[in-house]
């Protein structure tokens, strides 16, 4: 008879592989280089880290309207960083020389598109149509509560028209008659913006200008959508924020119409200047980038020589001779009764510059296809722009992702650039604020503020990054 054989219990992990104490020993203290280096790590923080820390935070000057809060000759002035000045110049600093009865139409369009970009950029959490539903209704009390009755027509028009014209447009369609579109779709659409056209319309007959422009212009800008095909609400959202909202977004800030006074382009400056350029850089560039892509690879020989030599040109030059060449150059060539808004020269010349640094980015993205999905696809019989839409781009704008990640933020970055032909964006108003003779002197304040902003800007677009990465398995291990 044999016996039976019992497992014995595993012996625990010893002390040093688990706990903090484990984590410690195995990434700092693993041999006797990682120790030094640990320990000389270690030195420099307790060395760089507290001056800066008593100096930005601890012995800062927070409270005060003027220079004599920090006067560093009173007895009473803190001696650390003087915080008063970037309070006092806040509104310089985003609005640049905006006109301060008009800031209300930038805080909108920056409300507006953060609401509307968050559920484009965290798909998972508005799956569900309840969750699009609430998160609609609660979009519009915010903007209605921030800013009054003035944006009642823009909130509707962005946070509910793209939910109602979902669901009244997935319902069947009546089948068209004489090249004309006939259905539910249309004629609901069409009376919700009609009905949504008369509120604005009332609004600036009757009330303040600004609050019947808005309503007005939210149902005029929507109308043309009626017609598109059957789509989810998704869908609907991203159409609103790349077509409706950058229209929406230009004539809320330059105005001229519908009661909205003008502003000139060059009243524009601080991060509002900033993220308008960088968000319109990326907008545009990233399509247009595709497209040299797909015409550097082509067997057309005019179109691969045209953009082949497109791309070369400008990777060949530097942004600031761009910038110049459109600030300076440009005009030269029209007409003496032509005459390119500065900013909008401003717009393409950056647009395009980074569209050629993205088309190689992605050309390298479509070499890493393999030659089978091109294959598969032609077997099907399906055409070049089905195949490339359906099955190869989307392919290689998830190998990408780093490098259009890159790209974002050196386009994000160099917006500063566009100090050299007179527009001041963030770190050109606070080079203006600092020359202010009220203000001299407090260098540093403004530069760290600036840096803070861009940092976190520059942060929070590349963790997004990571997490697109993760989400489309981008990293192979």
């Amino acid at each position: 008879m044999t016996a039976k054989w019992t497992p014995k219990p595993s012996l625990p992990p010893p002390a040093l592989e688990k706990g903090i104490g484990g984590w410690i020993y195995k990434n700092l203290f693993s041999s006797p280089g990682n120790a030094v280096l640990t320990l000389l790590g270690a030195a420099l923080l307790l060395w760089a880290v507290p001056p800066v820390v008593r100096w930005a935070l601890l012995d800062a000057n927070w409270i005060g309207q003027s220079r004599s809060a920090c006067d560093p000759l009173s007895a009473d002035a803190p001696t650390g960083a003087c915080w008063v000045f970037i309070k006092v110049r806040l509104g310089l600093f985003v609005y640049g020389f905006y006109p301060d009865p008009e800031r209300w139409r930038v805080n909108i369009i920056f409300v507006v598109g953060a609401l509307a970009l968050w559920p484009l950029l965290a798909p998972t959490l508005f799956k569900h149509s309840r969750v699009q539903v609430v998160y609609s209704i609660a979009a519009v009390a915010v903007v209605l509560i921030l800013f009054g009755a003035k944006p009642a027509g823009a909130a509707l028009g962005f946070f509910g028209l793209p939910f109602l014209l979902a669901r009244i447009s997935l319902k069947k369609r009546l089948p068209t008659e004489a090249g004309g579109i006939k259905g539910i779709a249309p004629g609901a659409g069409l009376a919700l913006l009609g009905a949504l056209a008369v509120y604005g319309g009332l609004r600036w007959l009757l009330g303040p200008a600004p609050s019947g422009a808005i309503a007005t212009l939210a149902a005029l800008l929507c109308l043309p959508l009626i017609f598109a095909k059957p789509l989810s609400v998704m869908l609907w959202r991203g159409i609103f924020l790349f077509t409706v909202y950058p229209l929406f977004v230009f004539f809320m800030l330059v105005g001229g119409v519908l009661g909205l006074p003008h502003v000139e382009t060059h009243y524009w400056g601080g991060l509002f200047l900033t993220l308008v350029v960088a968000g319109s850089g990326m907008v545009t560039a990233l399509p247009i980038g595709i497209l040299l892509a797909l015409g550097r690879r082509s067997e057309m020989p005019v179109i691969k020589t045209l953009c082949v030599s497109f791309i070369e040109f400008v990777r060949g030059v530097p942004l600031v001779s761009v910038l110049f060449m459109a600030s300076v150059m440009f005009p030269l060539f029209l007409p003496e009764d032509v005459n390119v808004d500065k900013l909008l020269r401003a717009l393409v010349g950056i647009t395009f510059f980074y569209a050629a640094y993205m088309a190689e980015v992605i050309r390298g993205g479509l070499q890493a296809i393999p030659k089978g999905q091109y294959e598969a696809a032609q077997a099907l019989g399906w055409s070049y722009w089905k195949m490339m839409g359906l099955i190869i781009l989307p392919q290689t704008l998830r190998l990408v992702i780093p490098g259009l990640a890159n790209n974002f933020l050196s386009l994000l970055k160099d917006t500063t650039l566009v100090a050299v032909i007179g527009l001041l964006d963030l770190l050109g108003i606070a080079k203006a604020a600092m020359a202010d003779v009220e203000w001299l002197g407090f260098t540093k304040e403004a530069y760290v503020f600036a840096a803070a902003v861009f940092w976190t800007f520059c942060f929070g677009l590349s963790r997004y990054s990571v997490h697109l990465e993760k989400k489309y398995h981008v990293r192979y291990r």
